[in-house]
């Protein structure tokens, strides 16, 4: 049997630190991929679509997210399986029970840890939650879980196989070996948003579309073929739009910054990029200027979103930056101090480095003035 395998959509995730425009752009993007999972499904042949928790956000996504993925589902030739997870755990008269009512004949619910028959001799095995944390192996019941000889038998579950550098008390782990010990052919897993491959039968799918920096790969599902008795072939197809990608630039010339730009280019289109940006290095007054003009005036507004600290970028004034700052009396003067105490390297060298490419900024923008 062919499947898709995928999790973690998160639909009306709220991004609330982000500009109102850049919020929608990225709730709009995790519904268009449902869209893409099932081109994804179409193109693999696949009959089965299989989402192991998380397909919203919370227990409340409102009318709209929850009328959105019914609608844009339905409209796909394949069948869904749809599978509480921490977000969104079941419980009675709750947020299953709207969709369930909503739901068309190929959206299907698995909210209780029973066996279901996919098709003719195929079996899926869900672990659903009932709460957000649990103590206990979400998946433990799939050993007992009887389906017919020689069935296949695909198990679904969300949690962690590892603890993925969390802290405090364990919750929702699910043993290594589940595959083997439950008789699995493929056990599709949830929870970590990152494609993650655990032996030969057992993967995390990631989410469909990222949703926060320190991944830098674009969102994907994992298409399975599965054969009762035999291990899965299963791979990584890439479904994201948006991509939130971390970088460090070391910049000290215009030319220094031109070389980043055109690597990130590279990368794709700017406007489907959310670009966390550090900035380091050493430059001169007038190029720090141009670079930070450049990518706080241009590039910012090319991408989707831009996270800039240019704390570590220090200005290092030489006498050419100073002598155009063509000021006299006070002002010249004020020049002068803030040049030695940028330059003396102590406590206040910072804030006195940014007052002089302030005073810098307006000396020439008057000079551009003037001449006109």
């Amino acid at each position: 049997m062919k499947m898709i395998h995928t999790a973690d959509w998160q639909l009306g995730k709220p991004f609330a630190r982000f500009p109102p425009d850049v919020r929608s752009a990225l709730n709009e993007a995790r519904l268009d991929a449902i869209d893409r999972i099932a081109a994804v499904a179409a193109g693999t042949g696949s009959n089965h679509v299989v989402v192991a928790g998380d397909v919203f956000d919370n227990v409340d996504p409102g009318d709209r997210i929850v009328g959105q993925a019914v609608s844009r589902m339905e409209r796909a030739p394949v069948t869904w399986w749809l599978m509480p997870g921490n977000h969104d755990h079941s419980r009675a008269g709750g947020l299953w029970s709207r969709v369930r009512r909503l739901a068309p004949a190929n959206v299907r619910i698995v909210d209780t840890p029973e066996a279901v028959e996919m098709e003719e001799g195929a079996w899926l095995l869900p672990a659903p939650l009932e709460h957000r944390k649990t103590v206990l192996d979400p998946t433990a019941a799939m050993v007992d879980m009887a389906t017919p000889p020689g069935s296949l038998r695909i198990g679904l579950a969300h949690g962690s196989i590892t603890e993925f550098g969390a802290t405090g008390e364990s919750s929702n782990i699910i043993p290594p070996d589940r595959a083997r010990s439950a008789g699995l052919d493929y056990l599709a897993l949830g929870d970590w948003h990152g494609f993650l491959a655990v032996g030969d039968r057992t993967a995390y799918s990631g989410t469909p579309e990222t949703d926060r920096f320190g991944r830098d790969e674009p969102g994907a599902c994992v298409s399975v073929d599965a054969r009762a008795g035999d291990a899965p072939v299963f791979e990584r197809v890439e479904t994201g739009r948006f991509r939130w990608l971390s970088r460090r630039w070391e910049l000290a010339t215009v030319e220094d910054r031109e070389r980043e730009l055109g690597a990130l280019r590279d990368e794709g289109r700017l406007s489907d990029v959310l670009l966390s940006l550090r900035l380091g290095g050493v430059a001169s007054l007038a190029q720090r200027v141009a670079i930070m003009a450049t990518i706080e005036g241009r590039v910012a507004h090319e991408l989707r979103h831009l996270d800039l600290d240019a704390e570590g970028f220090i200005a290092k004034p030489t006498v050419e930056d100073v002598a155009r700052i063509d000021v006299q009396g006070a002002l010249a003067a004020a020049s002068t101090t803030l040049q030695e105490l940028a330059d003396g390297g102590g406590v206040n060298s910072h804030v006195a480095s940014a007052a002089l490419e302030r005073l810098y900024v307006e000396a020439m923008r008057y000079d551009a003035e003037a001449a006109r």
